[in-house]
């Protein structure tokens, strides 16, 4: 049996599972993946008439399951999805049967009733499947009609900055058999003016990024104008040419394949371009309006319209708050790091700096907001395959200063108490100079 047709008999286990219970308690992660995972298992469990109750959480801890223990009896069942895997002691506290739907590294023994988790069969959940692919296996041996919710699964893959191999690639398959996702090639961007999407989008971060004037000036220069999507051919390839020339002076390899490619399209869905669509969960998930990325998951006409402004107006702050962040980061010995407060989204800084800026070493971003110190840490393929692994890494130096962290090996977070940022970013950079000089040391076996 292969690794996919042992993670496709996983997901069959916890289908049968789910259909024995008359009502289930959903709780999912907030950023893009989480959302369309919470997305996928709600359509999933409406279509079965199997009542509910979802909610969204930024992270797992005992408020979370204090929250669903008043909300569940015993003979229900809790999902998690997108979370779960890492926190075993947590959620072997819940008061009622439990499923474990996740595609992060598991850490000790669940008592889940099932856990469906590529990790578990020799898959890479940090590339190869994200919680959103994980739930929809499972919806899919729910009901074979819910092949039409494959295009959640790929936003949540291409939220997650995933690689379409293995069990990614067997869904986009699967999505493009049934003529759920289509494909354009181009700019890997949304949709929309070329202006405003070139001067407002962090993927990529060029020399104009946040410069609106620049980027009229750098079409101006190809004699290019209008909508992206509404581009012929030969637009299409001036305009890559051009921005592939820029990426090539300083951003990663891995960066030039994120952004020039295949852009895909969601037919199923009402935000049809798929960096659209998550920027529309991203930002819900980061202004915490989660009701609202649900209604475009489940496919809500009414409130299409409300949600792109939103994060029209979100993407143009986000990028203009990384443009002046960028300008104060610090490098150590063995990462680039910044220490700053009220950073519109870590996440994407840090994705910015090590994609556009700085690929040669991971970056951390240590950001105070509402009294808590929050970290985010990314690297690249490259640096994985030399042997960073930042879960290890945040959750030893987290743990350290009496905080708490995990993740992937390429992308990671922590929490930890104000105060201790010194101490953290010193203990982190040993471990990451360890691992990079010594692949294969200090990484979760």
């Amino acid at each position: 049996m292969s690794e996919l047709e042992k993670l496709l008999s996983l997901a069959k286990n916890a289908a049968e599972k789910i259909r024995k219970y008359r009502f289930v308690r959903i709780v999912s992660h907030n950023d893009a993946d989480g959302l369309s995972s919470a997305g996928i298992m709600a359509h999933a469990l409406l279509r079965a008439g199997i009542q509910f109750q979802l909610s969204i959480a930024g992270r797992l801890d005992e408020s979370v399951i204090e929250e669903v223990n008043r909300s569940v009896s015993r003979g229900e069942l809790v999902i998690f999805c997108d979370m779960g895997s890492g926190q075993p002691e947590i959620i072997n506290n819940v008061a009622t049967d439990v499923l474990v739907l996740d595609h992060h590294k598991p850490v000790g023994q669940s008592h889940a009733k099932a856990v469906v988790n590529a990790h578990t069969v020799g898959i890479d959940g940090a590339t190869d499947i994200s919680a959103s692919g994980t739930c929809y296996l499972v919806a899919r041996e729910m009901n074979a009609n819910n092949v039409d919710l494959a295009g959640l699964a790929i936003a949540g893959a291409v939220g997650d900055r995933q690689l379409f191999n293995t069990a990614n690639a067997f869904i986009l398959e699967e999505a493009l058999k049934a003529k759920v996702v289509s494909v354009r090639r181009g700019l890997k961007v949304g949709d929309g003016d070329l202006t405003d999407v070139l001067a407002y989008s962090t993927e990529p971060f060029l020399d104009f990024t946040g410069y609106p004037e620049k980027v009229k000036e750098f079409l101006r220069k190809l004699e290019l104008s209008g909508n992206i999507e509404e581009l012929p051919e030969e637009a299409v390839i001036k305009l890559v040419n051009a921005v592939a020339l820029k990426l090539s002076r300083q951003a990663s390899p891995e960066a030039v394949e994120a952004v020039i490619g295949e852009v895909l399209l969601l037919n199923r869905e009402l935000v049809k371009n798929v960096y659209d669509f998550i920027s529309v969960l991203s930002t819900c998930g980061k202004q915490k309006v989660y009701g609202l990325a649900l209604a475009i998951c489940l496919r809500d006409r009414e409130i299409v319209d409300d949600a792109l402004f939103l994060t029209k107006e979100h993407e143009k702050k986000l990028t203009l708050d990384i443009r002046e962040n960028v300008e104060k980061i610090h490098k150590g010995e063995n990462i680039w790091y910044i220490n700053t407060a009220d950073a519109v989204s870590t996440g994407n800084l840090a994705s910015t700096v090590v994609r556009y800026l700085h690929p040669e070493l991971p970056f951390i971003c240590v950001n105070e907001s509402e009294g808590i110190l929050k970290v985010s840490a990314r690297g690249t393929r490259e640096l994985v395959s030399k042997g960073l692994d930042l879960s290890f890494a945040l959750k030893e130096a987290a743990n350290a200063v009496g905080g708490s962290g995990g993740g992937h090996n390429v992308a990671s977070g922590a929490s930890i108490p104000l105060g201790s940022v010194e101490v953290f970013l010193s203990i982190a950079d040993r471990i990451v100079g360890d691992q990079l000089r010594k692949p294969g040391k200090g990484k979760t076996k």
